[in-house]
């Protein structure tokens, strides 16, 4: 998957990015292109190699048919949570890496349920604002609306299931 100069990706964890720059370095003989990604939140940066951009997850955004499939999934039902921390913790650190906005929602949806019968933990309250910051970018570049308005459907969606965002 080849990706262009302006581009919106997602990279996995950290969120939405923009393709700002392809450049070509040289290990001794061996060349290899780069793409540069500029997240919009702190400007931060990331380099990454062309040949490693599938394996680490990059993709493109999410269409819209799948953002209508992760907000119906927020509003039905409730998630099986592990009652064992280190369990959750392996299993939240695996689903945000895989870049998979579905696998962001369950996370997101599992800790909303986790605070209604406990507090969370300070890395799990990090762990919950990052999901809900990456569905909130992606639903808002998907369906071209503020990210304000994405945050309204998320918690329309969240509300049929009896969750709220955090205040």
């Amino acid at each position: 998957m080849t990706f262009r100069i302006g581009e919106k990706v997602v990279y996995p964890n950290q969120g939405i990015g923009t393709i700002e720059n392809i450049s070509t370095r040289s290990f001794g003989s061996a060349y290899e292109k780069f793409y540069l990604l500029r997240f919009g939140y702190g400007g931060m940066t990331v380099l990454v190699p062309f040949s490693n951009a599938s394996d680490i997850g990059l993709r493109r955004v999410t269409k819209d048919r799948e953002i209508s499939r992760i907000l119906s999934f927020l509003s039905n039902g409730w998630c099986a949570i592990s009652p064992d921390w280190k369990v959750r913790f392996k299993q939240h650190r695996e689903k945000m890496q895989s870049g998979d906005l579905l696998k962001a929602a369950e996370v997101f949806k599992s800790l909303l349920q986790l605070q209604i019968e406990k507090p969370l933990s300070f890395h799990e309250k990090g762990v919950l604002d990052r999901a809900r910051h990456m569905l909130a970018s992606e639903i808002s570049i998907a369906r071209n609306v503020p990210e304000v308005r994405a945050v309204k459907m998320l918690e329309r969606a969240l509300a049929k299931a009896g969750l709220a965002l955090p205040a």
